[in-house]
Parts: C-alpha cells; sequence; structure tokens
C-alpha cells in the first residue's frame, strides 16, 4: 500500500519582513505569526493579537519566501526569527519552520517568545531553536498580571527550562515609567537572568508610543496614552541594573 504524502503544515501568518539588530543578530527574515494569548497594555502591534487578523500560509510558501534573501541574510550573519503574536500559539507551524530555516536554508534560528506557553515547545522545537528573545516583562507578579493579564511564572519555568537546556536567551525588559521602573521590579527581573547562566545579552526597551494608531484603527483605546516615554537617564539608571549582575546590556 503506498505512503500517503504528508499534509502540509500551515498555520495563520500575520506578515514577513526584514530587519536588522532587534530581532537577533545580523540582518534576520522575520515571520510574524498571528494571535497571543496576552494582553500587553504597552503592546505595539495589537492587530497581531488575534488569529482573524492573519492568513492561512503553509510552512513551504514562508520558507520559499525567506529563500529568497538567504545570500544576504549570510553574509550579514543573520538568520531566520520566527514572532508574533505569540509563535508558540502555533506551535506546529512554528517547530517547521525553525526546522527547515535551520536544515534547508542552513540559517540561524530564533523565537521571539513571551514564555508563557513555553509547554507548548517540545524538544524538537528547541534543537532547531538557536538563539531565544525572551520577554520578562515584570518580576511583580501582581504588575504582571496587570500588564499582561496572564501569569508570570509559566515564562519563568520556560526561562529555566532553556537554562537547563543551555539554550542562549536574549532577555528582553520594557521600561515603562510609573509601571515596570520601580527599583525593586527591575532588580528581580536582573537577578534572575543572572541566575540562569545562559542569558547573553539584555534589551533594556523604552517604552514608546508608536503603536497607538494601530489601537485607534482597531477601534481601541491605548490604555497607555497618558503614559510618558521614559528619559535617557531612567533609561540608563535600568540598564545599570542589569550591568550590575555582570549582564552584558544594551
Amino acid at each position: 500500500m503506498a505512503t500517503a504524502a504528508p499534509q502540509p503544515v500551515t498555520g495563520m501568518l500575520h506578515s514577513w519582513d526584514l530587519s536588522t539588530g532587534v530581532d537577533g543578530p545580523g540582518t534576520r527574515f522575520v515571520t510574524f505569526l498571528a494571535g497571543c494569548p496576552l494582553r500587553c497594555l504597552y503592546c505595539h502591534n495589537p492587530d497581531t493579537r488575534s488569529m482573524r487578523h492573519g492568513r492561512p500560509c503553509s510552512a513551504q510558501e514562508i520558507v520559499r519566501e525567506a529563500a529568497k534573501y538567504t545570500e544576504f541574510i549570510r553574509a550579514s550573519g543573520g538568520g531566520a526569527t520566527v514572532s508574533g503574536g505569540e509563535p508558540l500559539l502555533q506551535p506546529a507551524l512554528t517547530g517547521e519552520l525553525l526546522h527547515r530555516f535551520k536544515h534547508e536554508l542552513g540559517l540561524h534560528t530564533a523565537l521571539d517568545t513571551s514564555g508563557f506557553l513555553g509547554a507548548r515547545a517540545d524538544e524538537a522545537l528547541l534543537a532547531d531553536t538557536d538563539l531565544v528573545l525572551l520577554d520578562i516583562k515584570s518580576w511583580d507578579r501582581a504588575l504582571y498580571r496587570r500588564l499582561t493579564g496572564q501569569r508570570l511564572d509559566p515564562t519563568l519555568d520556560f526561562a529555566r527550562r532553556l537554562a537547563d537546556l543551555g539554550r542562549e536567551v536574549w532577555l528582553r525588559f520594557v521600561l515603562v515609567p510609573h509601571l515596570t521602573d520601580p527599583a525593586a521590579n527591575i532588580e528581580g527581573v536582573a537577578a534572575f537572568a543572572a541566575s540562569l547562566g545562559n542569558v547573553t545579552r539584555v534589551d533594556v526597551l523604552p517604552f514608546h508610543k508608536l503603536g497607538a494608531a494601530k489601537w485607534r484603527a482597531l477601534g481601541l483605546d491605548f490604555p497607555l496614552a497618558d503614559t510618558p516615554v521614559p528619559t535617557p537617564d531612567q533609561i540608563a539608571r535600568a540598564r545599570a541594573v542589569f550591568a550590575a549582575q555582570g549582564l552584558h546590556t544594551v
């Protein structure tokens, strides 16, 4: 009896882009998948939160598009990043993309995630991931719930799992005045990151309002419209807290 051909792996794609510097080393082919379980108050891409804002797409279609840029990407020391939304909301498509980016195109791979759905990342998916870009949005659990609508602990569990596997992590922390900027909150994230042993870079990302127009376009009020952006001194102080823990901070 003939073996049935494997079914193509499909999912909901929001968009793709080429970026430099913020989604992993070098120039990256970045796949943004649709859907996210978090409802971050400062989300700058609220249009990626819902699956209905994506379009059906196969892994083959995305890999075919990425293949057009592989020579340019390799020359820059770059690779491919799967982002969102939250890519682990679609673990089958995410795993297929990481596998094919790595083994078919020979690219360095990165997974950009909040870690909330880290339990959905199986061993095969993580084996095909060279770098994890991990958001830890707050150390204070009540504040994390207020910021995202979800619990912090799944993200911390995923971070510890990545450390046990020796998977390289770039940690991201968004500095929001009057929310995430208390010293104790930053110190908690920094001490945890330092304890893992696999965090090679920390990005302190200043809160901004560049996504406010997207909120309006979706008929939504931007919750932090009246929140100021951090000053250069506030950013420098936050970075100094991470640096004091021996972490490379940008």
